[in-house]
């Protein structure tokens, strides 16, 4: 549905955009939008300095690096694109290195053309949908980055988001297809938080700083109250629920880990205590150590074998301090539909819901479960988040597991690499089961923080 008034209305602004001061006022008239200006940290910038510098075109290329949800690199991006297409008329192209980055822009994007003060007599289509029209001859196109999506196409600005999460040759296709226009300079913004040691970003971080391209960075102290959006207690909050490694490289903007223990060992001794219970795990055995308690609840977590590996099946209960495993079963590769039904059994004994790894699956097993069960793409953010929050609550005493031996190797010698979307190595079963049970517990909040809905639907950047 297109937005009520749109191409109907006249101009409202008079503000002509020639300096930064320029920028901000007709910013916040039009969508209620002020950036934060103030640099805190040696060696970074202000997001604002960031923003003007891709509006402005002061360089063809730079580089954004800013921490995971506080930086605020996603809301940016789209207003950067909402701000270039309405006031210079500029073509651009806007991508997301996953899908959920994608639907996140066009969600931000939509939100800054309901603001009141928006110029919506310039659309001459639905800012909301994939390809957007100006009256002033501009076109939005909001994608999730693929080489079909980028090859053809040569606006005059490109802002790729979360680059890490894409392909290297994705983005060896983009850069070059921006062409300049009379008073449109070609400028293109690659956007990330730094997560895999030997990942795009690293690559473009290193290409920029022999190409001579800034990297403008900032993380979450220049997004701080008050002169941020952010507040301090979520920045206490997250400190304690994401892993220590995590911290520093997704938030702080350090060096990401090159392989090394994904969880720290010592967690994993006093996750798997023999107190409750000892057992190997072997093919084929199910181990139930609490039977179904009534008011209990309980949380089932399903990893596949899907062509090699185990099945594993895991359920969790939640309604006692700490959380622990009260049954397991590993089962060699079988016929999808034995392997289904033991999840439905699991479910029908225990009660509660399940989350089960999807990836790859399509609809192979969709129409054979019973019983209330999430399908997860473990891709992207949600992959990411899955197992962040996963380790955070076993390193912070969260979840309590009888030793069984299998699980327990799993869990000790797992490895960053085997958790990364493009590491060397495989998530261990045992490890993915035992996550998908927790994102199903709900006890870990969403990892994500951004500017936009924070605080029931209203954006800390914008004018109360």
């Amino acid at each position: 549905m297109l937005l009520q008034g749109l191409g109907s209305s006249k101009p409202r602004s008079s503000i002509t955009v020639k300096t930064r001061k320029d920028l901000a006022a007709w910013l916040l008239e039009s969508f209620g939008v002020r950036i934060p200006a103030k640099r805190v940290c040696p060696g970074h910038v202000a997001p604002w300095t960031a923003f003007c510098a891709a509006y402005f075109a002061e360089h063809p290329i730079c580089i954004w690096h800013a921490s995971r949800g506080f930086g605020g690199k996603t809301f940016m991006l789209a207003l950067l694109t909402a701000a270039e297409s309405a006031k210079i008329g500029a073509n651009v192209s806007l991508l997301g290195g996953s899908g959920e980055q994608a639907e996140r822009i066009h969600e931000y994007l939509g939100q800054f053309w309901a603001h009141p003060g928006a110029p919506r007599e310039l659309l001459r289509s639905d800012p909301s949908s994939r390809r957007t029209r100006f009256a002033n001859g501009a076109t939005v196109r909001a994608l999730r980055a693929s080489q079909t999506s980028v090859r053809g196409l040569h606006p005059e600005r490109l802002r790729f988001d979360e680059i890490d999460e894409a392909d290297q040759a994705i983005i060896n296709a983009a850069l070059g297809q921006t062409l300049s226009r009379p008073g449109i300079p070609a400028q293109t913004v690659l956007s990330s938080t730094r997560q895999y040691a030997d990942g795009t970003m690293t690559e473009m971080l290193r290409r920029a700083s022999t190409g001579g391209w800034p990297i403008y960075t900032w993380c979450y102290r220049e997004t701080l109250e008050p002169h941020g959006w952010l507040p301090k207690s979520d920045v206490e909050r997250k400190r304690l629920e994401i892993p220590a490694d995590m911290w520093e490289a997704e938030i702080e903007n350090q060096e990401p880990h090159a392989g090394g223990r994904a969880i720290t060992p010592k967690a994993v001794d006093e996750m798997f205590d023999p107190a409750l219970g000892m057992a190997q795990g072997d093919n084929g055995e199910y181990l139930e150590f609490e039977k179904p308690a009534k008011g209990g609840r309980y949380a089932h977590g399903a990893d596949w074998a899907k062509t090699v590996n185990w099945t594993v099946i895991t359920t969790i209960r939640y309604d006692v301090d700490p959380a622990r495993l009260v049954a397991f079963e590993r089962l060699g590769r079988m016929e999808w539909d034995q392997m289904v039904e033991r999840l439905n059994k699991r479910v029908e004994r225990y009660g509660g819901e399940a989350a089960h790894d999807h990836t790859g699956l399509g609809t192979v097993v969709s129409n054979m479960f019973t019983v209330p069960v999430e399908d997860v793409v473990l891709i992207g953010r949600t992959r990411s988040e899955l197992f962040s929050d996963y380790i955070a609550a076993i390193e912070h005493g969260d979840i309590k597991s009888p030793r069984i031996e299998f699980a327990y190797r799993e869990h000790k010698f797992c490895l960053h690499e085997d958790l990364a979307a493009r590491g060397r190595g495989h998530p261990p079963d045992s490890v993915v089961a035992g996550a998908l049970a927790w994102r199903v517990v709900g006890n870990a909040p969403n990892l994500g923080a951004v500017p936009f809905g924070v605080g029931g639907g209203r954006s800390y950047w914008r004018r109360p």
